[in-house]
């Protein structure tokens, strides 16, 4: 008895030395003054939500431009799945693989038989709604994510270990879903650049 009574003293004199004068303490800012950032933690469950995510999102302001909305293409997801993991490997944001190809390369190589029309990149370690923001206040990505030539949507990111997120979003002109020609089934794993054909 006298052990939980002191158990329970010792709790008190913890909480309230923890209280002290009742004014929160004071959290440390690095250097610039800034908040340190919160690492924003992808759980591999959400990948399809995510992606939807963006892909409505992406609609939404391609519908205030007066594009007509994408659609999911699952050739441009492996394309733009297999360049976020090699950006990684690359450690760099940038459109040309580490053997050199480029987006049209991916997406042939997965493919897709329609022309890509644009692609956008980032290395952050933001949320994919943060990304659309930040790729729609520059006029190149914002001219990928409107053109209105654009048909078939792919996206797809990458999180390494320290919380760093790689994404692509990758776009065509759906020329194989025009002529009625199948899109090859292809297994998704899971900056812009505006391609001329």
């Amino acid at each position: 008895m006298k052990r939980r009574i002191f158990l329970a003293l010792s709790g008190v004199a913890t909480l309230v030395g923890c209280a002290g004068s009742g004014v929160p303490p004071q959290a440390e800012l690095p250097p610039d003054g800034q908040p340190l950032p919160v690492i924003y933690r992808i759980d591999p469950d959400d990948e399809l939500r995510i992606r939807f995510r963006v892909l409505d999102n992406v609609n939404s302001l391609r519908a205030v431009a007066g594009a007509q909305p994408l659609v999911l293409n699952a050739g441009l997801n492996a394309a733009a799945a297999t360049h976020v993991r090699d950006m990684s490997l690359q450690n760099r944001p940038w459109h040309f693989g580490s053997d050199g190809s480029s987006p049209i390369d991916r997406a042939r190589r997965v493919g897709y038989r329609g022309t890509v029309l644009g692609e956008n990149i980032s290395e952050t370690y933001e949320s994919e709604l943060e990304t659309i923001v930040a790729w729609m206040q520059q006029p190149d990505t914002r001219g990928v994510i409107t053109d209105p030539a654009a048909r078939d949507f792919g996206f797809a990111f990458f999180q390494e270990e320290n919380g760093k997120v790689w994404w692509t979003m990758m776009t065509g002109d759906g020329a194989a879903r025009a002529q009625n020609v199948p899109t090859p089934g292809v297994r998704a794993n899971t900056g812009a650049v505006v391609v001329a054909p």
